[in-house]
């Protein structure tokens, strides 16, 4: 595992972001663990945060010409993602969009410069792929190129077919899909903690009954 790999786990788990239990998701499903990246903004260095990402960035070597953060946990992961690769001399356009559009003033629902050419989305968590797929069509609707997408965690669960939502999204769209850590990551580190352990059976069931 990679030094970002167990920052990241770290700063969830120590502002709560990631947590254990019995969680209803989304799509339905019952899960063991629930990750909420708005926790990091009360109890987590968003420095360390941003450099986690960063540091992600490179490693996956992803080349991009402008940010965009999908409302809402993509609007300040984009910010501070961005304000830190300024301070590296790398200034990147950043844009974000309203969940609904504005009818005055500067109109339509993309807040910031207008994205345009290879776009990075950046968001919290992917599950079954269903918000990164509205964010992806958002991009190509007004003529940009959705090239590459990062998330913090990717839950590694089947999308619409039995195909990962990271894989169908990558296929139907030829855009690259990474992250910072997935749930193997997240088991691995379980294992390697006596303080998580007893969080390894359910965990292990869960990727046997959605993971792809």
């Amino acid at each position: 595992m990679k030094d970002y790999q167990k920052s990241f786990l770290n700063l969830a788990l120590e502002s709560e972001s990631l947590q254990f239990g019995n969680f209803t998701l989304k799509s339905g499903r019952s899960s063991p663990y629930f990750f909420n990246a708005a926790n990091m903004l009360g109890e987590c260095s968003l420095y360390e945060l941003a450099k986690c990402y960063v540091d992600a960035l490179s490693d996956k070597n992803l080349n991009f010409d402008c940010i965009y953060g999908p409302a809402y946990k993509g609007i300040f992961l984009g910010s501070i993602v961005a304000t830190l690769l300024s301070e590296k001399g790398k200034d990147y356009p950043l844009s974000f969009n309203r969940k609904e559009e504005k009818d005055h003033g500067e109109g339509g629902n993309i807040i910031g410069k207008m994205p345009k050419g290879k776009v990075l989305i950046i968001d919290d968590v992917l599950s079954a792929g269903t918000a990164g797929r509205e964010s992806i069509e958002s991009i190509i609707s007004i003529g940009a190129t959705p090239s590459s997408f990062i998330v913090g965690l990717d839950r590694q669960e089947k999308g619409r077919s039995e195909m990962s939502s990271s894989n169908e999204l990558e296929k139907d769209f030829g855009i690259k899909v990474e992250s910072i850590v997935n749930l193997d990551t997240l088991i691995t580190f379980v294992e390697a903690d006596s303080s998580y352990t007893k969080h390894l059976s359910e965990l292990n069931k869960y990727r046997d009954n959605w993971g792809a």
